[in-house]
C-alpha cells in the first residue's frame, strides 16, 4: 500500500477552503497510486483550540460530502483533522473517509495540559485499513504507552498527524525516530506549516524505516507530500522547490 503524508497550510477557521485544499492534495496523491492520505492535526480548521467550540461538528456532517465523494471516486482513504463534538465535550479527531464505507473517526486519547480547557480525551481507535497501521495525534507521540500499545496490537506502521511548532518539531523528529527503532515499525509524520494558534509551525514532514533511519523529509515552509510504499519502501516526494521522483 502507498501511504501519502501531506504537509499543508490551513487557512484559520476556513473549513471550506481547507476542504478544497485537501481535495487538491488527495487528487494528486491518487495520481501517484496512493491508497491513503493523512493530513496534519486539525487540518480542516487549523490547530486553533480557542475556535474549537465554534467549529466542532460530527464525522457525518454533510459539509464533508466532497471529501467522501473524492474518496469514493479515487478509491483512496483520507484522514483529515477536525474538532468533533462528543457527549461530554469536544475531542481532537481525525475523520477517516473510506471508499463507499461509513465514516470512522480516531480521537486523540492523550491531550496536552494546554488543551484541557478546550478538549477532552477520546477513546475510539478504528483500524485505518486492513494493513497493520496505528494512528497517533501530536502529543500522543510523547506518551510511551501509546506507541507501546500500537506495537502490542501488531502495528507495522505508526502514522503521526501533528501540529508541531518550529521550536517543537525537532523533539518530535527525535521521538519518532526512536519509536521506529525501538518497535521495528515504519513511522511517518504529517506536520503543517504556517501560523497555528498564533505560532509558526515547522513542517519537516518525515518518513523513517523500521530501523529508525530517516528516509525522506520535507522542508519547514512549503506545502508538499511524501508517498511511502509499504511493500517496496520506495518514496515519492513533491514540494514547491523540488521535483517529483
Amino acid at each position: 500500500m502507498k501511504i501519502c503524508i501531506a504537509q499543508t497550510r490551513a487557512v484559520t477557521g476556513d473549513v471550506n477552503y481547507n476542504i478544497h485544499n485537501h481535495k487538491k492534495f488527495t487528487s494528486l496523491a491518487a495520481t501517484h497510486g496512493a491508497g491513503a492520505i493523512i493530513f496534519p492535526e486539525l487540518s480542516l480548521t487549523g490547530y486553533e483550540p480557542t475556535l474549537a467550540n465554534e467549529l466542532a461538528t460530527n464525522k457525518d456532517d454533510e459539509g464533508f460530502k466532497e471529501l467522501q465523494e473524492i474518496s469514493d471516486a479515487k478509491k483512496i482513504i483520507i484522514g483529515a483533522g477536525m474538532p468533533i463534538k462528543g457527549d461530554k465535550g469536544i475531542m481532537i479527531g481525525m475523520i477517516i473517509f473510506q471508499p463507499f464505507q461509513p465514516r470512522q473517526a480516531y480521537f486523540k486519547q492523550y491531550i496536552h495540559p494546554d488543551e484541557e480547557p478546550y478538549f477532552i480525551n477520546g477513546t475510539h481507535q478504528p483500524a485505518l485499513s486492513e494493513e497493520k497501521i496505528a494512528i497517533a495525534i501530536c502529543y500522543e507521540i510523547s506518551i510511551p504507552e501509546h506507541a507501546e500499545q500500537a506495537h502490542k496490537n501488531g502495528a507495522k506502521m505508526y502514522i503521526a498527524s501533528v501540529a508541531k511548532t518550529v521550536a517543537g518539531v525537532e523533539k518530535a523528529i527525535e521521538t519518532l525516530s526512536g519509536t521506529a527503532k525501538k518497535y521495528s515499525m515504519t513511522v511517518v509524520m504529517s506536520n503543517c506549516v504556517g501560523i497555528n494558534d498564533g505560532v509558526e509551525c515547522g513542517g519537516r514532514t518525515s518518513a523513517w524505516n523500521d530501523q529508525g533511519i530517516l528516509l525522506e523529509q520535507l522542508n519547514d515552509r512549503d506545502e508538499g507530500f511524501i508517498i511511502f510504499d509499504t511493500n517496496t519502501q520506495e518514496i515519492i516526494k513533491q514540494q514547491k522547490e523540488y521535483s517529483t521522483y
